[in-house]
């Protein structure tokens, strides 16, 4: 019975081990500490797989090693928290179509392409490494780490005394403790994720950027899960509740939070979008194309026409008409070739706006496609697709 009673005050005090954090204040951003170091046997264990991960991923294929753009992000990151303390992060760019970014805890900052693809301009990207910072300055790791197994510690032995309890009652009572500090973990991880939601928007309140960009960010994300959704016929996502393996806050509760913190701090800012637009130009384009590939119709064109907010331009329609073109409805195919009309209309030198354009008007039985696909193969006599586009024209 002893054991009992501390194990239930050891499971409530894991649920209770990180308090609400308070959303109506910005808390005060930290000292900053130059070269850290890590501090303990569990720390430097964390370190150890954290640096054998980075090695893993300085040599990976997925890798985008441009300068240009490296340095573009970096610049963004260091205007958001500070030369200082951006000085020893080293920050990866992966060609990854996914909305995500992470930082390790030796320092090691990961950003995807698809992020790159969907924030709007420098303060919402500002925003988002200001958060994976946070979780970098306040140990978030080893904490969670920590948390964990203490959690999983009280998990087991509350499932071994619930197997050997003589009556039910008493092994209902060991089952709750063992649920306890399963939900504590997950609760745990959403309380992190709150902490750096502030202190990114403390980072922001110092930095020459508007914070009411951080809201937005969340609502079109809700808006694109809730067209992918009808287009694979599935129901849309409760964004107002926290599941009980959920490792984030509710999507609109961040957005709710963020957009009220940002309107009492009533700071204005810049966006810098004129300048994100011109440094991610080059890359625009493969980062649609890897969109395509997610074999997601209804969200990618959901995401195609925020893009396209200020106009459409020639990229934006080339995609669109590849992504009509790859469901291949009739309808579809129609236009599918409208698309890549405009997008020749706005850039003559789009050969690959001829190749989709001619293969959309041969499935359609059109037989004006072998004439584009003949203004194609003039435009790249060295096609990779050479051979099978002049099989189709013959």
């Amino acid at each position: 019975m002893t054991f009992w009673l501390r194990a239930s005050c050891a499971a409530v005090c894991l649920v209770s081990t990180v308090q609400a954090v308070a959303k109506d204040a910005i808390p005060a951003v930290p000292p900053y500490v130059a070269a850290y170091q890590p501090q303990g046997v569990d720390e430097r264990g964390v370190w150890m797989i954290a640096d054998e991960a980075e090695r893993s991923l300085r040599d990976s294929k997925t890798l985008i090693g441009d300068t240009a753009l490296n340095a573009y992000l970096r610049d963004v990151l260091c205007r958001t928290v500070g030369a200082d303390r951006c000085g020893g992060v080293r920050l990866y760019v992966v060609r990854q179509a996914l909305f995500n970014a992470f930082m390790t805890p030796n320092g090691t900052m990961v950003v995807y392409s698809g992020l790159l693809l969907r924030v709007r301009d420098e303060a919402e990207l500002a925003a988002v490494l200001g958060h994976e910072f946070a979780h970098f300055e306040l140990r978030h790791t080893l904490r969670g780490f920590q948390h964990t197994r203490s959690a999983t510690d009280i998990g087991a032995w509350a499932g071994l005394l619930a197997a050997g309890a003589r009556t039910y009652g008493t092994a209902q009572s060991y089952q709750m403790i063992q649920l306890s500090a399963i939900g504590s973990i997950f609760s745990f991880n959403r309380d992190q994720e709150r902490q750096a939601d502030l202190l990114s928007m403390a980072y922001l309140k110092a930095s020459p950027y508007d914070p009411r960009c951080f809201a937005d960010i969340w609502l079109r994300l809700m808006d694109e899960a809730d067209a992918t959704a009808r287009g694979r016929r599935q129901r849309s996502k409760r964004y107002d509740r926290t599941a009980f393996f959920a490792t984030h806050p509710p999507t609109l509760e961040r957005a709710t939070y963020l957009r009220d913190l940002a309107t009492v701090m009533n700071k204005p800012g810049e966006d810098d979008a004129p300048r994100y637009d011109a440094k991610l130009a080059a890359w625009r384009r493969q980062f649609l194309a890897d969109q395509l590939k997610l074999n997601d119709f209804e969200g990618t064109d959901y995401l195609l026409g925020e893009l396209a907010r200020s106009g459409w331009t020639a990229d934006l329609l080339f995609a669109r008409g590849e992504l009509y073109r790859a469901r291949g409805n009739p309808r579809d195919l129609v236009a599918a070739a409208s698309f890549y009309r405009d997008a020749i209309g706005q850039d003559p030198a789009n050969a690959e706006a001829y190749r989709g354009l001619g293969l959309a008007q041969l499935r359609s039985r059109d037989p004006a496609g072998g004439d584009a696909l003949r203004k194609y193969l003039a435009m790249r006599p060295d096609a990779p697709d050479g051979a099978m586009i002049s099989t189709l024209v013959q």
